[in-house]
């Protein structure tokens, strides 16, 4: 009887070495089994990588909604061996399609197959655009509401999502807030200024530059004021200057106001008080000049019989002969840069080009800026219709507005064309010019007939009672009929 728990105790023993010897074969019998899974891997299944701008990439990556599909760069090892080539890629993914796309990578050699799946999820996840209508910055008339200018709300997905948006004012901010389906948040902030800080408008009734002869009553148009704040301020509009018509000349008329946060504005108007012309004067102009070897020698006989002229000068000749005009009392006015019709009267941008071109040469030269002009071909010209239709009944009133006045003829000399001695051009002057009006005479600086006729043009007009002026600021525009 006293055996028996000893033979128990040698069971017990046995039974428990039994049990260790079994963890031990397990844990032996498990780390040969990931040794060979690992040596197996490395050295017999290929190994597939992925990546995306050097950046390698894990299982799975997001796309978002229309964005497009860029695939990663894969590449296969095996052994140290480079078997991309034996990579099989299967799947595809529409990137205009919210969704879970797979995409395999499937690589063999010999009896070892190694596969890899990319998850590509294609998810919204732009936050919709929200934009305000007006400045994110908004002065406010002190005491006033604001009045709401409006906002747009769009999502790449959802569309127009202005509905959605959640409006939230606090103090001297508007919260303007809007999610889309997918939970993309975007906010915007508008700030309320309590202050007038907008001067008023004026704008001027009639033009800014007003004409009336010597002797005639001058009726202002006056002008029309408003502010933003405090609306129209018309009646409280104060006028500096006067203007004398009975002294030929220019004057400034400045119109100011001021609000009730005394933003003050302020206009100026421009009033050409002219003199009529007197019948029996002579104008000579000269068109399209200087040139070297005629108008220095016209400049030489215009000094020597006291007589100033008007010279429509060009880009062309020496700076030298416009300088000479100028310094010796003659008016230097504006013809054009390059009289090339195709250009200057293809478009108003083109004309105007030209003209401030050589009215730039013209204050280089003289340090003046020129405002008495001549269209190429007058203002009746019908070959402006070959390359603008109605371009002259635009021009001849929009350089009045900007402050130009142009001058045409009522005496051709002759010389553009139609006559080629000095006799011709002499007599055919001689005999058109009358005592019963001005006398404004197109003539030519770069023609050496018509050099040679104006000595003889001046004497002939000396001696029978005509007096030669030049065009200025005050001279009565002559014009001819526009045809186009």
């Amino acid at each position: 009887m006293r055996s028996r728990p000893k033979i128990k105790k040698r069971i017990k023993q046995k039974h428990s070495s039994n049990s260790t010897k079994r963890i031990v074969f397990f844990a032996l019998s498990l780390f040969v089994i990931i040794i060979s899974y690992i040596l197996i891997s490395y050295f017999c299944i290929p190994k597939i990588t992925l990546e995306i701008k050097g950046k390698k990439l894990g299982s799975s990556i997001v796309l978002n909604y229309k964005e497009k599909y860029n695939a990663p760069k894969y590449y296969a090892k095996y052994r140290d061996q480079d078997v991309t080539e034996k990579v099989e890629v299967v799947g595809n993914v529409d990137s205009n399609q919210l969704g879970v796309y797979k995409i395999y990578y499937h690589s063999k050699v010999g009896i070892f197959r190694r596969s890899r799946v990319l998850t590509v999820f294609v998810k919204d996840t732009s936050a919709p655009s929200l934009s305000l209508v007006g400045s994110s910055d908004v002065d406010v008339c002190p005491g006033r509401k604001y009045q709401e200018q409006g906002f747009k709300a769009y999502d790449n997905f959802d569309g127009n999502i202005t509905e959605k948006v959640k409006v939230k004012k606090i103090r001297d901010r508007i919260i303007y807030s809007v999610r889309d389906a997918a939970g993309n948040f975007r906010e915007v902030v508008r700030h309320l200024h309590y202050q007038d800080q907008k001067p008023p408008t004026i704008l001027l009734k009639g033009d800014i530059y007003e004409n009336v002869y010597v002797g005639e009553k001058f009726e202002d148009p006056f002008v029309q004021a408003s502010d933003n704040c405090d609306g129209d301020l018309s009646k409280k509009v104060v006028v500096e200057g006067a203007v004398d018509t009975n002294v030929p000349g220019e004057y400034e008329l400045k119109y100011s106001v001021y609000d009730q946060a005394h933003n003050k504005a302020e206009v100026k108007r421009i009033v050409r008080v002219l003199e009529r012309g007197k019948n029996g004067t002579v104008y000579l102009t000269f068109d399209d000049g200087p040139r070297a070897g005629t108008t220095d020698v016209i400049l030489d006989i215009l000094k020597e019989e006291n007589v100033k002229a008007t010279f429509f000068v060009t880009n062309s000749g020496p700076d030298e002969l416009i300088v000479r005009e100028d310094q010796e009392g003659h008016t230097v006015a504006l013809h054009t840069a390059s009289h090339n019709y195709s250009y200057i009267y293809s478009s108003v941008d083109n004309y105007y080009s030209d003209l401030y071109s050589v009215r730039e040469r013209v204050r280089r030269l003289t340090g003046k800026d020129a405002d008495i002009i001549r269209f190429p071909g007058g203002s009746s010209n019908t070959i402006s219709r070959k390359y603008s239709e109605g371009i002259m009944s635009i021009l001849t009133s929009d350089v009045l507005k900007r402050g130009f006045r142009y001058y045409d003829w009522n005496l051709a000399s002759g010389d553009a064309g139609e006559f080629d001695t000095a006799d011709e051009v002499y007599h055919y002057v001689i005999s058109h010019l009358s005592k019963e009006r001005i006398n404004v005479v197109l003539m030519h600086d770069i023609k050496p007939y018509t050099r040679d006729a104006l000595r003889r043009i001046i004497q002939y007009g000396k001696e029978n009672g005509y007096v030669f002026d030049k065009i200025t600021s005050k001279t009565e525009m002559l014009t001819q009929r526009v045809n186009n």
